[in-house]
């Protein structure tokens, strides 16, 4: 699985980290840092946090 974000729409509201904080971290300065190769066996919990991002930053395909 890959795991993108467009970094000119993300808005860092967090939603995806607090779906799935394992991969999907708010730094200090805001930015969103993610683990773009996530293993499979995290795969549900990835596609929930990709999923409730509310402006559609984040995309994941196999």
């Amino acid at each position: 699985m890959r795991v993108t974000v467009d970094r000119d729409v993300c808005v860092s509201h967090g939603q995806c980290e607090y779906n799935d904080p394992d991969h999907f971290q708010i730094n200090d300065d805001g930015d969103l840092e993610l683990d773009e190769n996530p293993p499979d066996a995290s795969r549900d919990s990835v596609l929930r946090a990709v999923s409730a991002c509310p402006v559609r930053a984040l995309s994941a395909e196999s």
